[in-house]
């Protein structure tokens, strides 16, 4: 809170409550340069440089260099450590339930579903962004996990005892239900795990199976739309309410811009890189019909636990999309 008084002192006076100088803020991005979440939190910063006519000033910091990473995330903005930050929702799902949503297995098959799930979920993020002194601005998703093996996997029998590579619990949990056995691993050691047999497949997207060159160790991509696992990027409230209502709305213009063209993106980079793994070699299919009863089975599972402890809202919000 000093830091921001500072700030406040330095950087603004107010005429009518209007406020009247220019403002420069970090954003914290948690992935590199060239990872599709900060490609969108800069268009973001370029946007508010533009309809603010550049009164507002976002210098977005790539790969977590800001000292901010991971599920401290939400009391770092909270306490305006870093005026801004990009957000993974299912890390700080321990600090708020109610962010751990996107990342649950099976809720949506389509990007269509999926953005019907954030629309008819984003009342309780912007909610639970309150409580944690934070302004919601947007949320994407990350192209939808498949399930990439070296054969073709037609039932939950074909991975029964195989060792996948998954990126979080809820990932281990659905593969246990399935029969077989989430490996946890950093993304630098999958492809050469591969190679070496230490896992036999990848719970992961077209576009991470893309950028690995998958096809040169895995022969099939099992497209079961596992999820759709959203970033978002919110602001320090005191820090919003520090700007003009001229610069406020400039902002929620080009959050809402930003949204719609991350949603757009995302969509665009998962059909590309779809037909750039088959131009490849890999061997595209969709989920059986028995396959897609054992999916379901599976994630109710995960999601029933998930309910144990989230409120009535996000319960009557789930029923809609529990298969």
């Amino acid at each position: 809170m000093k830091k921001l008084l500072l700030f406040l002192i330095f950087t603004c006076f107010t005429t009518s409550g209007v406020f009247a100088a220019d403002v420069k803020m970090n954003l914290n991005a948690i992935y590199g340069q060239n990872s599709f979440h900060t490609q969108g939190a800069m268009y973001f910063a370029d946007l508010v440089e533009e309809y603010t006519d550049g009164s507002v000033d976002i210098t977005v910091h790539p790969g977590g260099s800001l000292g901010f990473k991971g599920p401290e995330l939400l009391k770092a903005v909270k306490d305006a450590q870093v005026p801004m930050s990009d957000i993974l929702m299912g890390v700080v799902a321990g600090s708020e339930h109610v962010f751990g949503i996107s990342s649950l297995p099976r809720l949506a098959s389509s990007f269509d579903e999926a953005k019907e799930l954030y629309e008819d979920t984003k009342p309780l993020y912007k909610e639970a962004a309150a409580k944690w002194n934070q302004k919601f601005l947007y949320a994407a998703p990350w192209p939808p996990s498949g399930l990439v093996t070296k054969n073709k996997v037609e039932t939950a029998a074909d991975i029964k005892n195989a060792k996948i590579r998954t990126y979080d619990k809820n990932g281990a949990n659905f593969l246990r239900e399935l029969g077989a056995a989430g490996i946890s691993m950093p993304w630098g050691e999958v492809y050469s795990a591969l190679r070496t047999g230490l896992i036999d497949g990848v719970l992961t997207s077209a576009e991470s199976a893309k950028n690995g060159k998958f096809w040169e160790v895995l022969g099939h991509f099992n497209n079961i739309n596992y999820a759709f696992p959203l970033n978002m990027v919110t602001i320090n409230k005191d820090y919003w309410d520090s700007l003009s209502d001229e610069q406020q709305k400039a902002m929620l213009k080009a959050a809402a811009e930003t949204e719609k063209h991350q949603w757009e993106s995302s969509e665009a980079k998962t059909k590309e890189a779809l037909n750039v793994i088959e131009e490849n070699g890999i061997v595209i299919s969709q989920p059986s019909e028995k396959f897609a009863e054992q999916m379901d089975a599976a994630a109710k599972v995960i999601v029933n636990n998930y309910l144990e402890d989230a409120s009535s809202e996000t319960e009557k919000v789930l029923e809609k999309y529990i298969k």
